[in-house]
């Protein structure tokens, strides 16, 4: 495992929009239907999700 961590955000066939690291985009791949990123740090990310869901693209969780 590296040192680094890329952050993604998920949106889900629920229309939810989820932070995940970049392990998990690999292995749970089937119900993504939409992905932004990679973000540097995890709170990159949920400022990004703050963004989205303002903009009508995501749910709140």
């Amino acid at each position: 495992m590296t040192n680094t961590q890329a952050w993604y955000i998920v949106k889900h066939s629920t229309g939810n929009c989820e932070i995940v690291p970049n392990e998990e985009v690999e292995e749970d791949n089937l119900e993504i239907i939409e992905q932004w990123g990679p973000f540097a740090s995890q709170g990159e990310a949920i400022a990004r999700r703050v963004g989205l869901i303002r903009a009508g693209k995501c749910q709140p969780v």
